[in-house]
């Protein structure tokens, strides 16, 4: 078992999102945890944009980890986003993302919240699972893809993208 299986459930994964730049990317996110944590919209949208000030999310590769702390949660919480259509988000490489990972932690975080990118960082760096990641056909699929994720590599050799 990975960090990430323990933080995103089923039904916080969306396929074929319909979004036209990155802040509609933050209010559908807004909305999906709104609607099943119970998180208010508004606090999701501002802790990805607070956090999106100090540099883009934008990993390269078509992906995206936006993340932010949420004052009142008391544990880490994700949602996977596969968009319809590529945005532009700022991304080292100059290309716009279609997979995009929201991470929400506590607002007091710990190490796990670093241990949690830093594993995301790995999933993604990892080509065979971005393209599994783009054929699956639905949020169970997802699901499973990110439930089964092993690392190859010893934790001293693993890179981000």
């Amino acid at each position: 078992m990975n960090l990430i299986s323990t933080l995103l459930p089923p039904t916080n994964i969306l396929l074929g999102l319909e979004a036209s730049s990155k802040k509609r990317v933050f209010e559908q996110a807004g909305l999906l945890f709104e609607n099943q944590q119970g998180i208010a919209r508004s606090a999701v949208y501002d802790a990805l944009f607070a956090r999106e000030k100090l540099g883009s999310t934008g990993l390269g590769q078509g992906i995206a980890i936006p993340h932010g702390r949420i004052k009142g949660l008391k544990d880490a919480v994700g949602g996977f986003l596969r968009l319809a259509a590529p945005v532009q988000f700022d991304s080292p490489d100059g290309k716009p993302i279609t997979l995009a990972f929201v991470l929400l932690v506590p607002e007091a975080a710990t190490e796990r919240h670093l241990q949690i990118l830093s594993e995301l960082a790995q999933m993604f760096s990892d080509p065979d699972f971005r393209e599994q990641l783009n054929a699956a056909t639905d949020p169970a699929a997802i699901h499973s893809l990110f439930m089964n994720w092993q690392s190859d590599a010893p934790p001293d050799r693993r890179t981000a993208i």
